[in-house]
């Protein structure tokens, strides 16, 4: 919980920010201020990720912690899981995993979707709190069947493997296919490896195109390992566009 007097400071200069733009800020980001200042839950969560990470202000993490807390206060899930995400990784607050999984599970409870995914998550690998792979394919089933793509392709992992669930790689395949269609990097190199094993290759290599711009370091060396067995000469574009990724990754 944020301290009265902190939310307040916050808050006590809110007239002033109303009426003076801030000079930094697009027109599009400026309406969100306003609107967060005004008190609307949504954009007080999207002005505190603006906070985070943005090209337009200084990151300020704990300028986010306040405005995320004043949305959970009032009962916002979204604003739970941003909390989560500050307590997960040490973002304005110091790390507490425990603290962490408590807001999860709170955006949960209030329907937010990412915030069962990262609940999930926490369970799934034992981070917080003791390892329960059961409880966490509960969390992902209902994410996925509510919509979520990422929980989509790890419930197809389960299903892939046989994990807490009998094996069935017809219904991964369906689930790879969701997730991929609704826009989850992994879903769809995952999809797309079970197609190109399938021998559809040009349908692979679509996907895989799709994965490229958001992927991250473990999907980009899987991409490349994929790609480099079935013959750079098959998407010439597309494996040279994954090497320049590769090669402007940070150095480990």
């Amino acid at each position: 919980m944020v301290a009265k007097n902190v939310v307040g400071k916050l808050f006590g200069k809110r007239e002033k920010a109303r009426t003076i733009a801030h000079p930094l800020l697009p027109d599009a980001i400026e309406a969100i201020r306003q609107k967060a200042i005004r008190g609307h839950h949504l954009e007080q969560v999207l002005w505190g990720k603006t906070l985070l990470n943005s090209i337009y202000v200084p990151r300020d993490p704990d300028q986010a912690l306040i405005w995320f807390t004043i949305a959970a206060n009032a009962g916002y899930g979204p604003a739970h899981n941003m909390l989560g995400r500050c307590a997960h990784f040490g973002w304005g607050c110091e790390k507490n995993l425990q603290k962490a999984a408590q807001h999860y599970e709170a955006a949960a409870a209030l329907g937010d979707e990412w915030g069962r995914y990262n609940l999930g998550i926490l369970t799934m690998r034992g981070m917080g709190m003791p390892q329960n792979l059961k409880q966490a394919l509960l969390l992902f089933q209902t994410a996925a069947q509510n919509g979520h793509a990422k929980s989509m392709n790890i419930l197809a992992r389960f299903l892939e493997e046989g994990w807490e669930i009998p094996q069935d790689r017809q219904a991964a395949l369906a689930w790879y296919k969701r997730s991929a269609e609704g826009g989850d990097y992994r879903g769809q190199h995952n999809y797309a490896t079970a197609l190109a094993e399938a021998g559809k290759t040009q349908e692979a290599l679509q996907w895989w195109a799709q994965a490229l711009p958001n992927a991250t370091s473990d999907i980009l060396l899987a991409m490349n390992h994929s790609l480099t067995k079935l013959g750079p000469d098959k998407a010439p574009q597309l494996y040279t566009a994954l090497q320049e990724r590769l090669n402007s990754l940070p150095p480990t």
